[in-house]
């Protein structure tokens, strides 16, 4: 199980430098004019796809009764929830498949917010002292 926990850390910081550069990159593609295309939303996706092997391995851990070695086990589980329904919810419900330079600020500032919250998730599993 030392493995699986070791993983569940590794994609952590690896989940928070890739929200960073995606949302710097967005920031610089809203800056400079351009709209959401097909290289952006990819990574969008491989985000998420991050985020979703981050919950799947981090339930493996939860189901297992690891969840004790967290300060706040409720508060990281209600993060990791949340994670996982942000993106598409701006997505589909804000965007509504817009695609336009409007869009790209709107994606570049949720990935940002996303680099942000993941980061708590890492203060709230206990990995780094909570400011």
């Amino acid at each position: 199980m030392q493995i699986i926990t070791v993983l569940h850390e590794g994609i952590a910081n690896m989940v928070w430098m890739f929200f960073l550069v995606l949302g710097a990159w967005g920031l610089f593609r809203a800056i400079r004019g351009e709209g959401i295309d097909g290289n952006y939303i990819g990574a969008v996706y491989i985000g998420q796809g991050l985020f979703v092997l981050q919950g799947i391995i981090g339930a493996i851990l939860w189901f297992n009764g690891l969840d004790v070695a967290l300060a706040r086990p409720g508060i990281h589980v209600l993060y990791g929830i949340f994670v996982l329904i942000f993106l598409p919810f701006i997505y589909f419900t804000v965007l509504q498949g817009d695609s336009s330079n409007r869009g790209q600020w709107v994606m570049a500032f949720a990935t940002l917010f996303l680099f942000g919250v993941s980061l708590r998730l890492i203060f709230t599993g206990g990995e780094l002292p909570i400011p």
